[in-house]
């Protein structure tokens, strides 16, 4: 398993990685990641932002996908530094990146951080310190402070009006802390997050009994090993198991966010959670839907995919006894997908943003990155 800052480098920060790759394959990733930026630089507003200035995030996308693309010129371009100008102008006292009265704090936050590391600049390390330790804060720690003794301890979730942390929060506040510990490698424990808290908030998500006591964790194998929104909710609903029991479905995106949790946490591949998550998502794999979602985050999933599979090192998947090549597999899948003009958008489902191309066209950019790079 690859350590998760050389993860981020091999994004971000090296060359065209080609070692005894299919050529003419990544030719083809690295003209659909240039149609997909073309489309990017068309769509942004004058002002620098993709989609909504409501929600920094989107903008952080677009440009986290800039920086990863394969021929990525040395020089950053005006229309790049007009998005990064527009995060900066986000920046709040407490450290937060978002608007004030516009909510998800968190979830802007974690992705501008990601976008401002993503330029390997250190004029950015104030800015991205203030950030981190606002999002050290935002653990959820309900009841008897520093005790779990609530499911959704150690989580962290949207901020403002959402009462609850969730597993994709979790998983962006722990990518942008994870990757800027070294910032902060000399401050005291107080100012990071309390790792094992937020271990125990994952695990909570899983349906895995043996580590998840609550009533509706699920050893079905249909169930078992995948992971839920937050505990008590699931956004592929419930279903009544073999023993009349109702459990709450895992589903594809979260899983994987699960998966990268889990990682950026520091669980060891043989840990039987992570063995867990894994075998349900390879039990489960394919590319027609996110599983036991259809196309509701179908591109969330992909872009997912793209990033934990390149974690774990996994250069093949074995998929009902069947090796498979899933760099080549997703990124096929992707380039067939794009439209005339480079984007990419979700046809069959809104849900989650996706009918706007901006975010939809990031997240490919980034997983087709991720399979061009990946080793």
């Amino acid at each position: 398993m690859k350590t998760a800052l050389t993860l981020f480098a091999l994004l971000i920060l090296t060359g065209p990685v080609l070692a005894q790759r299919d050529v003419s394959f990544m030719n083809e990733l690295q003209r659909s990641a240039d149609r997909g930026i073309a489309s990017l630089k068309a769509s942004q507003n004058p002002e620098g932002w993709w989609t909504s200035p409501e929600h920094p995030a989107v903008t952080a996308l677009a440009l986290i996908a800039w920086q990863g693309i394969p021929n990525k010129p040395k020089q950053t371009p005006k229309w790049i530094e007009k998005g990064y100008n527009f995060l900066l102008t986000h920046v709040q006292p407490d450290g937060s990146i978002y608007v004030p009265g516009k909510g998800l704090a968190n979830y802007n936050t974690s992705l501008s951080m990601m976008a401002l590391l993503a330029a390997n600049d250190k004029k950015h390390n104030p800015a991205l310190l203030k950030a981190r330790a606002f999002l050290a804060k935002q653990q959820w720690d309900l009841g008897e402070k520093g005790k779990q003794d609530h499911p959704l301890d150690g989580g962290v979730g949207y901020g403002g009006r959402y009462p609850h942390s969730d597993l994709n929060n979790t998983l962006s506040s722990l990518e942008a802390l994870h990757f800027t510990r070294h910032l902060v490698k000399d401050a005291p424990p107080q100012d990071d997050l309390n790792w094992k808290a937020a271990i125990d908030f994952i695990q909570n998500c899983q349906n895995l009994p043996s580590h998840n006591k609550q009533p509706w964790a699920s050893s079905d194998p249909k169930e078992k090993g995948g992971m839920i929104y937050f505990p008590g909710k699931s956004m592929a609903g419930a279903v009544k198991d073999k023993n009349g029991k109702t459990a709450l479905r895992s589903y594809g995106s979260i899983s994987y966010a699960g998966m990268m949790s889990y990682s950026y946490a520091r669980l060891k591949a043989d840990d039987p959670r992570v063995v867990a998550v894994r075998k349900w998502l390879f039990d489960n794999f394919t590319l027609e839907e996110n599983p036991a979602m259809g196309a509701q985050g179908l591109y969330y999933y992909y872009y997912l995919m793209a990033k934990a599979l390149s974690f774990s090192g996994d250069r093949t998947i074995t998929v009902k006894g069947k090796k498979i090549d899933w760099r080549k597999t997703l990124g096929l899948k992707l380039i067939g997908l794009q439209q005339q003009d480079g984007s990419w958008v979700n046809s069959k489902s809104g849900r989650w943003w996706e009918s706007e191309k901006p975010l939809v066209t990031a997240y490919s950019v980034i997983a087709l990155s991720y399979i061009y790079r990946g080793e």
